[in-house]
């Protein structure tokens, strides 16, 4: 396994559609561990292929309920519900923060390193790491979901008013 350098906005790759996968051999196997410990490294919630400058379609997305990495080849969002708005952030745009909606529950269908079939489920950040690694397989960014990136002040403000209304949601349950 190694670590590969995450690309970052101004790469073309990263706005270019990714291949679809159709041999599940050794170097798909090495990208994927690679890209497993390049994520754990950065600490992020997902990374796609083109981030580390591959052209395929093959992303990780953290599990918050296992706090494992499912392994997606050849993914499709094969159905979604509600809506979830939150901050969001990406390993090629470094630094930059934005409030993007999202489904709060998807579906996906998607082909493991053997090239077998399975679908997976996820909601909340889960849910949000399915739909912001499957559109960066499409050419696209979270940035084309954002009206403006937060500045510091706004981060650190919007940081301490989740902080607050999770400590309040944990009183309510208490009482």
């Amino acid at each position: 396994m190694a670590l590969r350098k995450i690309v970052e906005v101004g790469e073309e790759c990263l706005l270019k559609k990714c291949r679809p996968v159709t041999e599940f051999n050794r170097h798909l196997r090495e990208l994927l561990d690679d890209m497993a410990e390049t994520l754990t490294d950065a600490s992020g919630a997902g990374l796609a292929a083109p981030q580390v400058g591959v052209l395929r379609r093959v992303c990780l997305v953290l599990d918050e309920g296992t706090e494992e990495y499912l392994e997606l080849i050849n993914p499709e969002i094969i159905a979604q519900s509600g809506e979830q708005t939150g901050i969001e952030g990406c390993l090629s745009l470094p630094g930059k923060w934005g409030i993007v909606s999202r489904p709060n529950v998807v579906r996906v269908r998607a082909q493991d390193r053997d090239g077998n079939w399975f679908e997976a489920e996820g909601e909340g950040l889960t849910a949000r790491a399915f739909c912001h690694e499957i559109e960066h397989l499409d050419g696209h960014l979270f940035s084309e979901h954002v009206d403006h990136f937060l500045s510091d002040q706004e981060l650190e403000d919007y940081m301490e008013a989740e902080a607050e209304e999770s400590s309040e949601e944990g009183e309510e349950t208490k009482e």
